[in-house]
């Protein structure tokens, strides 16, 4: 028996190989299928099957193009309706992988089609579980996402969740070991740990929503609270995952298309396309194009793309090094975003040969940063753009929130004539913050280098109060 984590940092998501025998499962894949059939191919076995533990809404599986080249079957459980050919196994149902066999365990309540992979070795001991979006550790999947397809609220999801894991879950034995589809970082929990294996009787000591004397109403309640707005970009991955979408292969020739800096501007012109800048924020800071947005690829690049330019069918056009335009087309796949239509050929630099406008964002120290606050009398615009949760937990003295998914809608926060000095934890975030102000005509900014972080290690106090009035 071989199982392999095949985790991918960016999405916090956790794809599996199972092989058994010659033998293989892949449960919920990812869109580009290539690791799996090499995987495969050296250990001279079959894809057998390709599990599916849910519609999943923040990225796209590779579950069709993986079945397309091997004919191995794609299983959802129950109450699952996708527009291809598929099984839809009822509960209970069992499928053999060599000397293993996997039992499906409907687990609704995350979504109503949501399934839990019960995994019993040769000897038909229960050996792991493979939980999808059901149950994290440290978390449970949110209740909210499928609320308006199931036509329920996401308190009677919760509600069918709670009942879920009390009747298929938590009955098993402690030692077996717990595969979730995501850690810490991703968007379908609240409170994941950085872990991203566990055994369930540690879970059990852990996990607050495996309390074994929690109510269901406590259950609801704390599922429920706190949870921020999903992604835009979360139902089209739903809907792509449930009807189908292009071949990975097809989107990365679309977007392999070289531009000259004229054809790339008549483009951009043309389509309203948004001009992606994936480089290091310090390099898009020392010049860009006018308009430009940045979400670096060496940042939570797709999550990024997905909160901020929402709509799927979006033209994108990149600037990029070269050496990373079929990487950053395959990351934007990932999350859906298929409509990348071409590249400036040459980078940054061709632009700059070819004498054209460009534009920066100032940037300072934290030391600098300290003295200006100091001089000033602490008398300045400063704009924290991290996650209301992180604000609350420690702030700078008199900062202002406004979180980087939310800064569309608090323009108006942003007086022009005045300094603003924007701060995120570490640098990445607040420079797509400034990239965006920027694109919005609001270019009197200056970014913190090193953020919150390198902030406090110059002694500026901070302060876990939170002003009422500056929460989103």
């Amino acid at each position: 028996m071989k199982i392999e984590q095949i985790y991918t940092g960016c999405l916090a998501q956790g794809a599996y190989y199972i092989e058994s025998d010659g033998e293989v499962a892949i449960i919920d894949p990812l869109r580009e299928v290539t690791p799996y059939l090499d995987r495969a191919a050296a250990d001279d076995a079959k894809i057998k099957y390709i599990f599916e533990t849910h519609f999943h809404a923040d990225f796209v599986s590779g579950h069709l193009t993986l079945s397309e080249k091997t004919g191995a079957p794609i299983v959802y459980g129950p109450s699952a309706k996708p527009s291809f050919n598929a099984i839809t196994a009822i509960d209970g149902q069992e499928f053999k992988l060599g000397q293993l066999t996997f039992v499906v365990l409907h687990t609704p309540g995350h979504t109503m089609e949501s399934t839990t992979f019960l995994l019993k070795d040769k000897d038909l001991n229960d050996y792991a579980l493979f939980t999808g979006d059901t149950l994290f550790l440290g978390d449970v999947g949110r209740p909210d996402l499928a609320q308006k397809a199931a036509d329920m609220t996401k308190e009677e999801l919760a509600g069918i969740l709670f009942e879920s894991l009390r009747t298929k879950i938590m009955p098993l034995a402690d030692d077996v070991i717990v595969y979730p589809a995501h850690g810490a970082g991703s968007a379908c929990g609240k409170n994941m740990m950085k872990q991203t294996v566990d055994t369930l009787g540690h879970q059990k000591q852990v996990n607050y929503a495996l309390r074994a004397d929690m109510t269901k109403d406590d259950f609801i309640k704390e599922v429920t609270d706190g949870l921020l707005p999903p992604p835009a970009y979360f139902p089209m991955n739903v809907k792509m995952n449930k009807e189908g979408y292009k071949d990975i292969q097809e989107v990365i020739a679309q977007g392999d298309n070289a531009l000259s800096p004229a054809d790339f501007e008549a483009v951009a012109n043309e389509t309203g396309a948004v001009m992606l800048d994936v480089r290091f924020e310090q390099d898009f800071a020392k010049g860009h194009i006018p308009g430009s947005i940045f979400i670096g690829i060496d940042g939570s690049f797709a999550p990024w793309v997905g909160d901020l330019i929402k709509d799927v069918k979006q033209p994108i056009l990149l600037i990029a090094d070269q050496n990373r335009i079929t990487e950053t087309i395959t990351r934007l796949s990932r999350v859906g975003f298929d409509n990348t239509i071409g590249y400036l050929k040459g980078g940054f630099e061709a632009w700059k040969k070819a004498i054209k406008q460009y534009d920066t964002v100032t940037s300072i120290t934290a030391k600098e940063f300290k003295q200006i606050k100091e001089n000033n009398d602490h008398n300045i615009s400063v704009f924290d753009v991290r996650k209301t949760s992180e604000f609350e937990a420690e702030h700078l003295v008199n900062a202002n929130l406004a979180p980087l998914s939310n800064l569309n809608n608090q323009l108006k926060d942003f007086i022009k004539d005045e300094t603003i000095y924007l701060h995120c934890a570490g640098g990445y975030r607040s420079m797509i913050a400034a990239s965006i102000l920027k694109s919005r005509g609001i270019h009197n900014i200056i970014n913190i280098e090193g953020g919150l972080t390198a902030i406090k290690a110059t002694g500026l106090e901070t302060t876990a109060y939170v002003c009422p009035s500056t929460l989103v």
